[in-house]
């Protein structure tokens, strides 16, 4: 990845090469918890005193409005912890996991599973990839001194939470997607601008960023619509859209953009009169599937991350063969490996140590790409910079990466997103 600090809003834009994420899966395969052994040694002291065994713990949607993103993030994970696993462990002990549902906001689901992972000491927790899901659970993780590690967190609100040093997320904040997607809206010819998002952290922060770089390049949002996303019916949301008549329309929610495409079409704003953007929580391949031929033809979608590389992809697979989306598996594969180097680092599985290493393993020393190597490093006394397979990752004081990049993907005919991204744009996060 070109790592380049942009000036004011510019980005740079990185030529395409190799394979992007391409569709996406079902139900997630949900791993076995930790054999007899390494349970038992992990029921032994609490996770905040550290009892040398490194228990990874996921909270990752197998149900609910990002149920799409849980295969290939529960993939990432079970590869990252296989390889760890073959590589030696962590500490001399095998890295444990426990696999769980993280739902979405509509249940309690997230709560209780964090609960299971912490009675079952969880030295750290990946997930959720819901934002909303994530801050309603923080301060329930990182109270009880566990790290708290999303690979698909984007709201900009986790930059500044309270989270005792203990959260961090290897996909960026949401400050630089949103001007990606507004600097793209105005490259693309758009001068009145549409908005409908959730209202929801994830959604609301989106659409904050993306309006101010529309408006900050010279053009006008006509109408935002901040929407219950369990409402039954959108009717009247698209109705206030239509009737400004906007030349480029952003949806920023999840499953139920669905709804929404479906009564845009059915008001006479479809995407071949009014050209539709999507984000990373709607850009889906399952979703819009079984809609009429050529419904999302020429929509565009952003999503962070620089793509997975073709051999990344098939370790994927011989994980997880029912793989159609590789959607945040590079990060959720980064976190594992993080984790368990920052672990070997602090030299236990101290939550609050752990965490006190992740930057450190980040960035400044010896560069290297995979656990073994990097534990290697550690072991002989080096210091060490992991690049992993979605970018430098190099967190800054706020736990967030601070350099990252977005791929623009485009619809085609048969309401699936291209294999590859027309472009990546690359930028420093604070720039």
């Amino acid at each position: 990845m070109i790592r380049i600090a942009p000036m004011g809003r510019a980005l740079a834009v990185v030529a395409v090469t190799g394979l992007a994420l391409t569709a996406c899966g079902g139900g997630s395969d949900t791993a076995a918890p930790p054999s007899p052994s390494t349970a038992s040694s992990s029921a032994a002291a609490p996770a905040a005193e550290g009892d040398g065994v490194l228990t990874l713990g996921t909270l990752l949607p197998q149900t609910g409005s990002l149920a799409f993103l849980g295969p290939p993030e529960f993939a990432g994970v079970d590869l990252a912890v296989k390889e760890i696993n073959e590589a030696g462990g962590v500490l001399g002990k095998p890295v444990a996991k426990i696999h769980t549902d993280s739902g979405d906001t509509t249940t309690n689901i997230a709560s209780q599973s964090v609960d299971k992972l912490l009675a079952q000491k969880a030295d750290a927790i990946i997930g959720a990839a819901s934002s909303s899901v994530s801050e309603s659970v923080i301060d329930k993780i990182t109270g009880a001194g566990v790290v708290h590690f999303s690979p698909a967190n984007t709201s900009d609100k986790f930059t500044t939470i309270a989270d005792k040093g203990l959260y961090f997320r290897t996909s960026p904040p949401d400050k630089l997607q949103g001007r990606v997607l507004g600097d793209l809206i105005v490259a693309d010819g758009s001068d009145t601008v549409g908005i409908l998002a959730m209202q929801d952290s994830y959604g609301t922060g989106l659409a904050d960023q993306v309006a101010k770089t529309v408006q900050d390049s010279g053009g006008e949002v006509v109408e935002r619509i901040d929407y219950d996303p369990k409402a039954a019916d959108f009717s009247a949301d698209v109705a206030k859209l239509k009737a400004k008549s906007p030349k480029a329309i952003v949806l920023i929610g999840f499953e139920e953009t669905a709804k929404i495409i479906q009564e845009l079409v059915k008001q006479g704003l479809p995407a071949d009169k009014h050209k539709w953007y999507m984000v990373d929580g709607n850009t889906s391949n399952t979703n819009y599937v079984k809609m009429p031929k050529g419904t999302l033809k020429g929509v565009k979608g952003t999503i962070p991350g620089a793509a997975a590389p073709e051999e990344f992809q098939q370790k994927l697979l011989g994980i997880d063969p029912k793989l159609e989306d590789f959607s945040y598996a590079p990060e959720s594969y980064d976190a594992a490996n993080l984790l368990a180097l920052a672990t070997e680092a602090a030299k236990t599985d101290n939550g609050t140590a752990v965490a006190a290493k992740l930057a450190e393993v980040s960035k400044g020393g010896e560069k290297c790409k995979d656990f073994k190597t990097c534990a290697e490093l550690l072991k002989a006394g080096k210091d060490i910079d992991y690049d992993g397979v979605s970018g430098p990752v190099e967190f800054n004081e706020a736990g967030d990466p601070a350099v990252a990049t977005i791929g623009i993907y485009q619809y085609g005919d048969d309401n699936k997103y291209a294999t590859k991204a027309l472009e990546y744009r690359t930028g420093n996060i604070a720039g």
